[in-house]
């Protein structure tokens, strides 16, 4: 299962012509979470743009050099996606619903350290709200 996930990964990543990612397993609660891991400006720069689908437990987990209040936009992003924006103990700050192929931000409600984007309603459709925490940032570091 593992590997056909990377291999899934590894396909959008050629087809989107971007660079191939290290993949972080991270969890909520019972909810495991495959996420690719942008932790340089390059990578937090292409995101998730040009991907024309994401597996249902695979996502993006963000990792930002400084805790401040990031906000996210969808330009060339032609899936939609909802994002969680995390703080330095792993205890979602807010999350937002975001629309493809939108400048419209969406920023964190408090400082962030990480953002996690997943497919549009993941994160509702598990009960998943603010104060939830993920397990597995303690090991990740910008680049």
């Amino acid at each position: 299962m593992r590997f056909l996930l990377a291999l899934t990964f590894a396909f959008a990543a050629l087809a989107a012509g971007a660079q191939q990612l290290p993949v972080a397993d991270l969890s909520i609660g019972m909810h495991l979470i495959h996420a690719e891991v942008a932790d340089s400006p390059g990578s937090r720069m292409q995101g998730l743009m040009y991907r024309e689908s994401m597996p249902t437990s695979a996502g993006m987990v963000f990792v930002f050099e400084e805790n401040a209040l990031h906000c996210m936009w969808m330009k060339n992003t032609l899936l939609p996606l909802s994002v969680a924006f995390i703080d330095e103990a792993g205890a979602i700050i807010n999350i937002a619903d975001m629309q493809p192929k939108s400048e419209q931000t969406h920023c964190a409600a408090k400082p962030a350290r990480f953002a996690l984007e997943m497919n549009k309603g993941w994160f509702a459709q598990r009960g998943i709200k603010a104060g939830a925490k993920l397990r597995g940032l303690e090991k990740l570091k910008p680049r």
